[in-house]
C-alpha cells in the first residue's frame, strides 16, 4: 500500500474527510519527493509507515491509524535543519487534520506521535511511539548495503556541512546511537534489527575516527 493510501485510508478511519484527505496526500507526495531529497523521501516514509503499522498490530485499530498519519507525516517537512524539520513536520499534519475534520484529540495525538522523532524519546509505556520510533530507525538494521547506501544518502542531504564538521558531527550522532540502551524499545525490534544496527553504526563510526588521509 503506498503512502497515499495510507493516508487517506487513515483519515478516512477516523471520520475525516477523504476529498480534504487526497488533497493532503497530494501535497505529502510532492514535498517527499522534492529533488533536494536523498533519503528522507517517499521510500522512507513508505518504510516507516509499513514497519509502524506492522509493529504495532496488537493495538487498536484507532491507534493504528494514528501511528499511521504520523509515520506518513513524519518528515514531510525536510530542509535538514533538525528540530525545525519535525517541528514544522508537526505542524503541516495539524493543519491538514484539522482541515479534514478530525477530533481535537486525534489531531493533538498524531502531532505528538510526530514530535517524538526529534529526541527519539517517549514514556517506556508508550507503545504507539515505540512503534514508530522503531520504525524510522529500522534503516540502521539492513544490511550493509542498504545502510551504506543510506549513510551516503544522508551525506547528500547535508552537503553545506563541510568535511570536517560533518565528520565530528556525524561521529557524534553515531556515538550517541550506539550509547542508546536499548537503542530500540520493543522486544520485536531489538529481535529483528538491534545487532544489524549496531554492527552497521560501529562500521561507519570506525569510518569517520580514521585519519583523514585514510578516509576513501
Amino acid at each position: 500500500m503506498s503512502v497515499r493510501s495510507r493516508w487517506i485510508e487513515a483519515v478516512e478511519r477516523l471520520g475525516g474527510s477523504v476529498e480534504v484527505a487526497e488533497k493532503a496526500a497530494r501535497d505529502l507526495e510532492n514535498r517527499y519527493n522534492e529533488p533536494h531529497r536523498r533519503y528522507h523521501d517517499l521510500a522512507h516514509a513508505h518504510s516507516v509507515a509499513r514497519h509502524a503499522d506492522r509493529l504495532a498490530r496488537a493495538l487498536s485499530t484507532e491507534d493504528r491509524a494514528l501511528i499511521t498519519l504520523a509515520a506518513c507525516a513524519h518528515d514531510v517537512i525536510y530542509d535538514a535543519k533538525p528540530g525545525d524539520d519535525e517541528r514544522r513536520s508537526a505542524e503541516w499534519a495539524r493543519d491538514w487534520l484539522t482541515r479534514a475534520g478530525l477530533v481535537a484529540r486525534h489531531v493533538a495525538r498524531v502531532e505528538e506521535l510526530i514530535l517524538t522523532t526529534l529526541s527519539h524519546d517517549a514514556p517506556a509505556e508508550d507503545q504507539g511511539a515505540t512503534a514508530l520510533l522503531d520504525a524510522d530507525l529500522a534503516t540502521l538494521g539492513a544490511s550493509e548495503d542498504v545502510y551504506d547506501q543510506y549513510a551516503r544518502d544522508v551525506r547528500e542531504e547535508f552537503k553545506h556541512v563541510d568535511d570536517q564538521a560533518w565528520t565530528v558531527g556525524r561521529a557524534a550522532v553515531l556515538e550517541k546511537l550506539l550509547a542508546k540502551d536499548p537503542l530500540f524499545r520493543s522486544p520485536a525490534a531489538r529481535a529483528e534489527w538491534d545487532a544489524a544496527a549496531r554492527a552497521n553504526l560501529t562500521r561507519e563510526l570506525t569510518r569517520w575516527r580514521r585519519p583523514a588521509t585514510d578516509l576513501g
